[in-house]
């Protein structure tokens, strides 16, 4: 049996893990890369993954990360089921779709780029909605606890993650050559005690363990904490009549949030007349089905229900569904609070609110998500004092904010808790994704407290799976990272410079206004150059 890692390996994007075993070929989700532009580019080319071979796939939960490229393997051929549960089926008939959409948008603006530039074969989309219905069309569902047969020899239970509505842990049982493995992929696991969605539930223990490590290395403050925090950030933005932008996934994080402040306006804490704007066309779809699956949320929110209270309910607050209403956001002066996706700031509407608000002192950004290597909103985290957003570079006055209590991701202990009654004798534990540093920090806290051996694989790595024992094949370095050629780049740099300084002295002599055109361009190189060394 062998288990191929095709992302969340070493990172936090891109979950998928290809499992060939009992005479066929499958995968455990099928996510799509997000970072920067030489993470993204993974997403453009899937021959690894083969969708022509693959009999089934298996889909822990809706978020992109871990379901964005169903369409494209679907566009390359392949065409078998898809299994996963009701809620997480419900999700990805608009999550799909909204992703083609926002892939042909951005293709047909690269081709209007592309043709007044006069340059021709812009990137086409990743996939069209066509695709993406298509792929729909494939998904199977399949309760909590109830045992089924993917393929012979195949047997698959779905538990409660506790991350999202419909989020899975899958736990396998495999039959080959007469010899039975088990295997649990935990998918994201929740974290006890979160708002809406029911605690994670524990699966019997396998002999293979592959678990998640986003927030190996930390701890999460408790809720109360986490809203006072966001109390604290609307007063502080209303006092000063500004915005208060929050970049949130469409689906759960958007609706923790209008829970959050539902409770804190009950409590007389959201400023009675503060506008709250859910801008995302996705989140105002998710929290219908949201609504629609009351029966897999926590008791706190079914109790809120029973005594006819919408959790989701505010008296200011109002959703844009137009393109045009979300502009006239930006020209509204005075204090709101602006929801809108996407989480990572990678893409999307919240762009052009970071956008009218960033360079604003008494503005705040809120991030309530984990935010990934080389996405905008990692940059904003880490600190930074520029980010460009359009082409253009502008200055960081806003409060940036990060409030780590809303995750839908379990802290490291209670990613320790999760994996206390699996840690018996003869189990295997895999790290998945996570940052290095974080499945390092986790994997040493592991090996103290249980005296486990956390196997953490990399992009493209390959593992064969035998019953108590895992031999690693780590992928051809190239092939996974592809090195950057310092020293081709840096001399054309050079060269393109002895061109130029060959010419400079006959700059003098030609017309003002060629000179004033030249000297622009050049301290816009100037500029470039000195972002570039600040970042080294």
């Amino acid at each position: 049996m062998k288990v191929r890692f095709l992302g969340a390996a070493k990172t936090v994007t891109g979950s998928c893990h290809v499992i060939e075993a009992a005479g066929g070929r499958f995968c455990v989700d099928c996510g799509m890369h997000q970072g920067n532009k030489a993470i993204e580019s993974r997403n453009s080319d899937v021959r690894a993954y083969r969708p022509r071979e693959l009999d089934f796939i298996l889909m822990t939960h809706a978020h992109i990360d871990h379901s964005g490229l169903l369409p494209m393997l679907v566009r390359e051929g392949f065409d078998k089921p898809v299994y996963c549960t009701g809620a997480t089926a419900a999700l990805l008939r608009v999550m799909l779709e909204d992703s083609a959409h926002i892939q042909e948008t951005e293709a047909q603006r690269r081709s209007e780029k592309y043709r007044r530039r006069g340059l021709k074969n812009p990137r086409p989309p990743l996939y069209t909605v066509d695709d993406a219905r298509k792929a729909v069309n494939l998904l199977r569902v399949v309760d909590y606890h109830q045992p089924f047969e993917p393929a012979p020899g195949v047997s698959t239970v779905f538990y409660d993650a506790g991350h999202i509505l419909g989020s899975g842990t899958l736990r396998l049982e495999i039959m080959e050559d007469g010899q039975p493995l088990s295997l649990i992929f935990s998918g994201d696991i929740g974290r006890k005690g979160a708002l809406i969605v029911r605690d994670p539930e524990q699966p019997p223990i396998a002999d293979y363990i592959f678990m998640e490590s986003t927030y190996g290395d930390r701890d999460h403050k408790n809720e109360s904490d986490s809203a006072d925090e966001l109390a604290e950030a609307l007063a502080w933005s209303y006092a000063r009549k500004e915005k208060v932008i929050i970049p949130a996934f469409a689906v759960e994080r958007t609706q923790e949030i209008l829970y959050c402040l539902h409770m804190l306006n009950r409590d007389g804490r959201l400023p009675g007349d503060m506008p709250v704007i859910v801008d995302s066309p996705l989140a105002i779809r998710a929290t219908e089905i949201f609504q629609n699956n009351y029966e897999l949320f926590d008791d706190e929110a079914k109790k809120l229900l029973a005594d006819r209270e919408n959790p989701f309910a505010l008296p200011n607050l109002r959703f844009t569904l137009s393109s045009d209403e979300s502009r006239a956001l930006n020209s509204t002066r005075g204090p709101a609070v602006v929801i809108s996706a996407s989480g990572m700031c990678n893409a999307g509407r919240v762009l052009h609110h970071l956008k009218h608000n960033i360079w604003r002192p008494g503005a705040s950004v809120v991030f309530v998500g984990y935010q990934a290597a080389g996405t905008p909103g990692r940059k904003l985290v880490e600190k930074a004092k520029k980010i460009s957003l359009f082409g253009e570079d502008m200055e960081v006055a806003a409060r940036i904010l990060t409030i780590n209590g809303f995750s839908g991701h379990a802290g490291q202990g209670q990613l320790l808790d999760w994996l206390a009654p699996l840690a018996v004798r003869d189990a295997r534990l895999v790290l998945i994704h996570g940052e290095e540093r974080a499945q390092n920090a986790l994997a040493a806290l592991i090996k103290q407290r249980f005296g486990m051996d956390a196997l953490i694989p990399g992009y493209l790595d390959e593992i064969v799976l035998e019953k108590g024992r895992a031999v690693r094949t780590e992928a051809v370095e190239e092939a996974a990272h592809p090195a950057v050629n310092w020293e081709f780049l840096t001399a054309e740099v050079e060269r393109k410079w002895a061109i130029f300084k060959s010419k400079a002295d006959s700059l003098g002599d030609r017309p003002w206004v060629e000179q004033t055109d030249t000297e622009e361009a050049l301290a816009k190189l100037d500029y470039a150059l000195t972002r570039l060394i600040s970042r080294l």
